[in-house]
C-alpha cells in the first residue's frame, strides 16, 4: 500500500466534498433569499427553514475547508521504528476473527473512505478510541479497544 497515493486520494476526496458542499450552500442561500420565499404570514416558514439549511451548509463548508487545510499541511514522514504510529501513518489491522482493514491516521476527516487498488482505506483521527489506542504502537503490536461497549483486540499487521 502506497501512503503517497492514499494521501493524494484523501486530498482529492476532501476537495470533491468541498466542491459539493459549496454548491449545496449556494443553492440553500439562493433559496433562503429568493423573493418567492418571503413569509406572507406567521405560518409561512419556508424562508426561515431555508435560512437554517443555508447556515448549516455554510458550517459544513467551513468544516471541510479546515480538514482540507490540515491535510494539505500534513508532512508525511517515512515509517520511523522509534516513534511508532503517529498522525500521517497508514496501517493495516487485523481483528481477532482475521478480518483485515486499512486505516490512515489523519489530522481530521474521520470516517472518510477511499478505494486504493480495490482496498478500502478509512481515515481515523487521534480523537477516536481507535486512534488513541494506536498512537505510539508498532507493527505486530496488539491493541485492545472498546468499540460500542465491546472490548475488541486488533493486531497491527503493517505500518507505512
Amino acid at each position: 500500500m502506497n501512503k503517497q497515493s492514499v494521501y493524494r486520494l484523501v486530498l482529492q476526496q476532501l476537495q470533491d466534498d468541498l466542491d459539493v458542499a459549496v454548491r449545496a450552500a449556494q443553492t440553500a442561500y439562493e433559496t433562503a433569499t429568493h423573493e418567492e420565499n418571503v413569509a406572507e404570514n406567521k405560518y409561512d416558514t419556508l424562508g426561515l427553514e431555508a435560512s437554517y439549511l443555508a447556515a448549516g451548509q455554510s458550517r459544513r463548508v467551513e468544516e471541510i475547508r479546515q480538514a482540507l487545510n490540515l491535510w494539505q499541511n500534513l508532512v508525511l514522514r517515512s515509517d520511523n521504528p522509534q516513534s511508532g504510529i503517529q498522525i500521517g501513518t497508514l496501517l493495516g489491522l487485523e481483528d481477532e476473527d482475521g478480518h483485515e482493514q486499512w486505516l490512515f491516521l489523519g489530522p481530521d476527516g474521520a470516517g472518510l473512505k477511499v478505494q486504493v487498488v480495490g482496498q478500502l482505506v478509512t481515515v481515523i483521527t487521534p480523537r477516536s478510541p481507535m486512534g488513541q489506542g494506536l498512537l505510539g504502537k508498532f507493527e505486530d503490536n496488539e491493541v485492545e479497544i472498546v468499540v460500542a461497549g465491546t472490548r475488541r483486540q486488533f493486531t497491527v499487521t503493517e505500518v507505512c
